[in-house]
């Protein structure tokens, strides 16, 4: 799962980057930017969670 959250990080990233280039409308833009930091956040989070150890597990 933490793998997963590490790619879908730069996907967002790519998103908010191509919302930059492709909207000239200053309104999609930001909604599609905002999009994109939340995939992001949420790749983020999905990452986090893969390493953090469950209750009671000690680390090796």
């Amino acid at each position: 799962m933490k793998y997963a959250g590490l790619l879908v990080m730069p996907a967002g990233f790519f998103l908010t980057i191509a919302a930059l280039v492709l909207f000239p409308d200053l309104a999609r833009r930001g909604v599609f930017v905002l999009c994109g930091l939340a995939v992001e956040a949420l790749g983020l989070g999905v990452a986090v969670r893969g390493h953090i150890l469950p209750r009671g597990e000690t680390q090796p």
